[in-house]
């Protein structure tokens, strides 16, 4: 089915039900980033394929809402599709709100699968919904409301992966250490009960790993927990009986997934039951209705996004690795650049398998974090872009490789992006290099007293560009997973505070956060430095606790792309100081060609 059948398609089932307008947002039932391919709805419906956006299905029309991460990516997915890109945060173009505010009437009826939108998100729909005199539907009348899944022929099941043990050599505390924690938080909130839906918060506070969500080693699943009990809502089949046993000793007893919003349901009325809106779905806060619900971020987010020493430890031993196989592919690709055959050309594609590679020599190698980003030339543009075979370009020995790409270790998850001379490069690519160099620099720098939020550094970042009226449209910096999500909560660095999402968080000690300034010119090139940093105590004294960054990620580099002149004293000993470090750290690791290279890629500047 093409694009505009499958609109065609949902259309009729609106009208069969009586719906007027059919929302289809990217979330799965847990409010996860990144989604397993049965809850790809959006992505079926409208081909656009970035992992985040809300489309909207009305009889004369269709709209899909994304942010500045994926503009260029999603103007041309949607060409011809009959679907109207609207860009988030653009000037004139209204949110999924007011436009419902502006064209829904008295009596219409709008429609979405309550278990794949956030409670949070769904009450703000509701008080659109109010004023208009219109009317929410999220439900059946015999079970969950899914129009996409009549028309979806060969939709994908449930993924149902294993589900294994994160030591806690790895982990750092044990699951009955980490229960503890959170019942002294549901304590502090006089909570009887904890109810929570975010896959990476249960994995990482019952020290469990899937991978049911490709690049995130999460697992289906709910958790209810009472001072007494926790019960673990999971596809069965996905756990061995050895672990069912150990959970078991632990005080974590296992039911079958779908029964998670049964139980909500007979939580004694009036019982206070502390949740998190953000990541509880529609439908399973209706069940709690009965309740005094509590509504505040999951005490796990906190307890998650400050890693403990051991966590600390072995990050910083997953960043050695993944170094060391980061250089090895650019000393390739430089090889590559040298020897560059147009009959035989290195393509974005050939670049992902080939770093791909050489992860996979690393010792305890897991997976990539995400899709690796490869993008070459004017791709580099498309902030989010990946190689695809329709899409596949040949690299030649000039402009830029923009390369974003992690790994999942035993020891943690990477993620790094460097900007790579193919070859000969303009000045306008060398001074937005240097600009956007300067940038990172700057803020992986950072000295500030504790209490400082993410807001206070994004300024930091952005200056070399703004000092020239140019800017990037995305954020500085977010928080990095321990063998979790690559993209994680509470900590990130951005000036904007964005309707709907949190509210900047105080950076704390044993938070990872990624330093990632960039620019993109539409139809040219990009450019992004990307490192992980771990904030770190540094002095006391008489003004109180200061803190500072620890570089993580150990890659030299783009002195080919640097202009020396742009640069001011301090910013050249910073780049000449972390250089100095990167060759101390992965030269061991490296021999013959590689290892010259390495020492001529850090060389003084």
């Amino acid at each position: 089915m093409t694009v505009p059948e499958k609109l065609n398609a949902l259309r009729r089932c609106m009208q069969e039900e009586g719906i007027d307008a059919w929302l289809v947002p990217t979330d799965d039932f847990h409010g996860s980033e990144y989604v397993g391919d049965y809850f790809k709805c959006r992505e079926w419906l409208t081909g656009f394929t970035g992992s985040a956006g809300t489309a909207l299905v009305m009889q004369d029309g269709a709209w899909l809402w994304t942010d500045g991460r994926y503009f260029l990516q999603a103007g041309e997915q949607l060409t011809g599709s009959g679907v109207e890109l609207m860009k988030i945060g653009a000037e004139g173009v209204p949110t999924i709100e007011e436009f419902l505010e502006q064209h829904l009437s008295e009596g219409n009826v709008l429609g979405y699968d309550g278990r794949c939108m956030t409670c949070a998100k769904g009450e703000a729909l509701r008080k659109v919904l109010e004023k208009r005199k219109a009317v929410c539907r999220n439900y059946g009348k015999e079970g969950p409301l899914d129009l996409i899944d009549r028309i979806w022929k060969n939709r994908p099941g449930l993924s149902c992966a294993p589900v294994r043990e994160l030591p806690v050599a790895y982990a750092g505390k044990s699951r009955t250490e980490k229960l503890k924690e959170l019942r002294e938080a549901m304590a502090k909130e006089d909570c009887a009960f904890h109810v929570a839906a975010s896959l990476d918060d249960i994995a990482w506070l019952l020290n469990l790993r899937g991978s049911d969500i490709l690049y995130s080693p999460v697992f289906l699943s709910y958790l209810e927990v009472t001072p007494e009990q926790v019960l673990l809502f999971a596809q069965e089949d996905a756990f061995s009986r050895e672990l069912v046993s150990a959970l078991a000793h632990d005080g974590v007893e296992l039911r079958p997934y779908g029964e998670a919003y049964a139980a909500a349901g007979r939580i004694p009325a009036g019982s206070r039951v502390l949740f998190d809106p953000a990541s509880v779905n529609d439908t399973l806060r209706t069940a709690l209705d009965k309740t005094e619900c509590i509504a505040r971020p999951n005490p796990e987010i906190l307890m998650k996004a400050v890693k403990n020493p051991v966590e600390q430890k072995h990050m910083r031993e997953a960043h050695v690795k993944d170094g060391v196989a980061v250089c090895r592919f650019i000393f390739w690709l430089k090889q590559q650049m040298k020897e560059y055959d147009p009959a035989h050309p290195v393509t974005e594609l050939g670049v992902a398998r080939k770093l791909l590679e050489l992860r996979q020599e690393q010792e305890h190698f897991l997976e990539p974090s995400f899709e690796t980003i490869a993008s070459y030339g004017p791709h580099g543009a498309i902030v989010h872009y990946s190689p695809t075979s329709e899409s596949d370009l040949a690299l030649k020995p000039e402009s830029f490789l923009l390369l974003d790409s992690g790994g999942q270790y035993m020891e943690g998850t990477t993620d790094i992006t460097r900007t790579i001379a193919c070859g000969k490069l303009t000045e306008e690519e060398k001074e937005f290099y240097t600009r956007v160099l300067r940038g990172h620099l700057n803020l992986g720098a950072a000295k500030f007293l504790h209490g400082c939020t993410g807001t206070a550094f994004d300024y930091l970042a952005r200056q070399p560009l703004w000092e020239i009226g140019a800017d990037y449209n995305h954020g500085t910096g977010h928080g990095v997973g321990f063998q979790l999500n690559v993209h994680e909560g509470p900590n990130s660095f951005s000036y904007k505070v964005m309707q709907g999402r949190p509210l900047p968080c105080v950076m704390e000690e044993g938070m990872i956060t990624s330093n990632e300034p960039g620019f993109y010119l539409e139809g040219k090139f990009g450019v992004r430095c990307e490192n992980l940093m771990l904030c770190v105590y540094d002095e006391k004294n008489e003004y109180g606790q200061f803190m500072r960054f620890e570089n993580l990620t150990m890659v030299p580099w783009e002195l080919d792309a640097v202009v020396p002149e742009l640069l001011n004293h301090r910013e050249r000993e910073l780049l000449n100081e972390y250089h100095a470090m990167v060759y101390r750290t992965i030269s061991p690791y490296l021999e013959g060609e590689e290892k010259e290279w390495l020492r001529d890629a850090t060389r003084a500047v």
